[in-house]
């Protein structure tokens, strides 16, 4: 064996060694977060995604008060902090195994809460269309509303997100984002807010659709063995 391959071999040695030796640091870290805070990502009795997660609904009123004494750029930021705990929240949880089922009804609810809320102020300054306002907030009520009579009924229904309703999300708070960054640093984007006012708006309309056809087919196979 030459010399030359030797070294090269040697190299490729303390390469490896290094490679797992970075990794093994790595699980040990990962570890030692698990250790430190609870295999379940308790921190005082409550998960920290949830933690994470109840900080953006106590960031609602803030934004909300915000935009209705005109601190644009302040809202904006504070929109953009909301959205990346959101990101963080899902990580944390999705990566150490932290998901619960108090986050899988608070992070929606969460969300929804933001978006209306920043709807009906941006509504209520005169930044969006009231028929648009209107509309996103008697959708969600109607839905509230539908499942609130299932339970009643005693048929709870089972409402899991829709695709439609995914893009439906998606597209209200590209236009929220979209309003508040034009009204907060003048980026005169006339043009893209009606094209995303517009999207916004069939996207809720047929989520809307969609949820009422699950809940009315849900309704009406429960009821048909009662009625014979």
């Amino acid at each position: 064996m030459s010399v030359s391959r030797l070294f090269r071999n040697a190299k490729e040695v303390i390469l490896d060694a290094g490679n797992s030796e970075r990794l093994g640091s790595r699980r040990l870290a990962i570890r030692d977060i698990r250790r430190a805070i609870g295999s379940d990502g308790d921190a005082g009795g409550v998960s920290i995604p949830n933690l994470i997660t109840l900080g953006r609904v106590i960031l609602v009123p803030v934004v909300f008060w915000l935009l209705l004494t005109g601190e644009l750029q302040v809202a904006f930021l504070a929109f953009v902090a909301a959205g990346i705990s959101d990101a963080v929240d899902g990580f944390l949880a999705k990566r150490f195994n932290w998901e619960t089922e108090l986050g899988a009804y608070l992070d929606p609810l969460a969300d929804k809460l933001l978006i209306v809320c920043i709807f009906i102020a941006l509504g209520v300054t005169g930044r969006l269309p009231s028929w648009l306002v209107i509309l996103v907030v008697s959708r969600d009520a109607l839905i509230v509303m539908a499942v609130m009579l299932s339970w009643l009924l005693d048929h709870p229904t089972p409402m899991k997100p829709l695709a439609i309703s995914k893009m439906n999300t998606v597209a209200q708070i590209v236009l929220a984002a979209t309003v508040l960054a034009d009204e907060a640093f003048t980026l005169k984007l006339k043009g893209p807010v009606q094209l995303l006012t517009f999207l916004a708006a069939g996207t809720t309309i047929a989520s809307l659709v969609a949820y009422l056809r699950v809940w009315l087919r849900h309704m009406t196979i429960d009821e048909t063995p009662r009625s014979k």
